[in-house]
């Protein structure tokens, strides 16, 4: 349906408010607000709902046609999204009134010819309804007196909105299930959203040296293999959620959203540097939060022998954990190597989608319980009675047992389970039942 769903643009000048009415008009706080100018950076698309009128509203970074550099490039990205959208909200802060900046964005609105919002934002009593009314010079038509902080006049704004889109076909063909939701992470700048652009051919993220760029996640339906998949882009992960502070606290907690949302994660490392650890922490994040999982390794154009020499090292050191995970090395500003995402998708998909017959489980633990029985602890000797894979995605299995089995004997039924039945990309997480003890008559 996000493709058929019509789409609103929000646009105007930096720091007017554009973040916080997204807010208001979703009815919950995703987008990343802050007094600073600049926070938002890509177009970023939320699912909104008016009156029962579904629709895509289209965040975008604070537009300046005489921007240069990172800004110049912001600006850009809100240039797409005016392109790609079916109606404009834009977005004027009241309280200043008509820049140079407004009227050259009205100019070039003009030209992309889509229908038109105005919002006058920062409207808060009714001398701020007057200052509102000289907006009519834009020639945008009625200005529209909000609040996006407090809610005042939303309500109208909306209705307006509804008149300027287009009506969303009818879903009735609409096939189930939908693409593979991926969510890329990793710490900043490892080449996370060069990656996206990669996939998406064409720069459909802003991409810059300086670290935390990415703030917002960011979906994107890109076609790889024959197929949809729906990537979700998302800040680099800091070290700590506690010592994140502003934006980056909310991208933080966002992040561990987007993987929520995902079936699978890709986590990005910088190959030509040290495995540190936050990569470790962010890869069991990852697998904690129960999701298949892909390791990325990037920049390998910058990796020489001495470099791969290391590496090997610290991969066999550090990421023991999650030997099951698939490994890939890629070079995303390049391309080198990124049609194996594919490959290594559907491998750790097809593992945390895989369920194993209640007759071959209980087969199988047989086998291991004869051959290889839990050791003797105080002259007593836990066995495994039965077992059962109540679900996948991930896998997850219950063993009934006569008392209590050490962690070490579970890593080992995971080792000897991931070895008969593959399992590969995907954790797998085992629950033990304890038979209860009967008590004297």
């Amino acid at each position: 349906m996000a493709e058929r769903i019509p789409v609103l643009a929000i646009i105007g000048r930096p720091n007017v408010g554009k973040s916080t009415l997204v807010n208001r008009i979703i009815g919950r706080r995703e987008a990343v607000v802050e007094d600073i100018p600049g926070v938002t950076r890509d177009r970023v698309p939320y699912d909104a709902e008016w009156n029962g009128k579904a629709f895509t509203v289209v965040d975008t970074g604070g537009w300046d046609p005489d921007a240069r550099g990172l800004a110049e490039r912001i600006a850009a990205q809100a240039e797409v999204a005016v392109q790609a959208a079916d109606a404009v909200l834009f977005v004027v802060d009241a309280t200043v009134g008509i820049t140079d900046a407004d009227e050259a964005v009205v100019r070039i609105l003009r030209a992309a010819g889509k229908p038109v919002v105005l919002a006058a934002n920062k409207v808060d009593d009714q001398r701020g309804e007057l200052e509102a009314a000289s907006l009519w010079n834009l020639g945008l038509g009625e200005p529209y007196p909000v609040s996006a902080l407090h809610g005042r006049g939303s309500g109208d704004l909306l209705d307006a909105v509804l008149d300027a889109l287009p009506e969303a076909p009818d879903d009735e063909d609409e096939p189930e299930g939908g693409p593979r939701r991926v969510a890329i992470i990793g710490r900043p700048n490892v080449g996370k959203s060069s990656l996206l652009n990669k996939l998406a051919r064409e720069d459909r993220v802003v991409v810059d040296d300086a670290s935390g760029t990415t703030v917002d996640p960011v979906d994107e339906l890109v076609e790889l293999g024959g197929r949809t998949w729906r990537f979700i882009d998302t800040a680099g992960i800091r070290r700590r959620v506690r010592e994140a502070s502003g934006h980056e606290y909310y991208a933080s907690l966002r992040t561990g959203g987007a993987l929520e949302r995902a079936e699978v994660a890709v986590v990005i490392v910088d190959a030509s540097q040290t495995l540190s650890e936050q990569d470790t922490r962010i890869i069991s994040q990852a697998a904690e939060a129960g999701r298949a999982l892909v390791v990325a390794f990037n920049k390998w154009d910058l990796v020489d022998d001495e470099r791969r020499y290391y590496i090997e090292r610290e991969i066999e050191r550090e990421l023991v954990q999650v030997a099951w995970a698939p490994r890939i090395n890629i070079a995303a500003r390049t391309g080198w190597h990124v049609d194996r995402l594919v490959r290594a998708l559907d491998t750790a998909l097809e593992g945390w989608e895989t369920r194993v017959g209640t007759g071959a489980l209980n087969a199988f633990l047989g086998r291991l319980v004869s051959e290889h029985p839990h050791p003797v602890r105080g002259g007593k000797q836990p066995k495994i009675l039965f077992g059962t894979q109540a679900s996948t995605a991930p896998p997850t299995f219950i063993l009934f047992t006569s008392g209590k089995l050490e962690a070490g004997y579970l890593r080992f039924v995971e080792r000897r389970l991931r070895e008969e039945f593959g399992f590969a990309g995907t954790p797998i997480h085992i629950q033990q039942r304890p038979r209860e003890k009967r008590g004297r008559r």
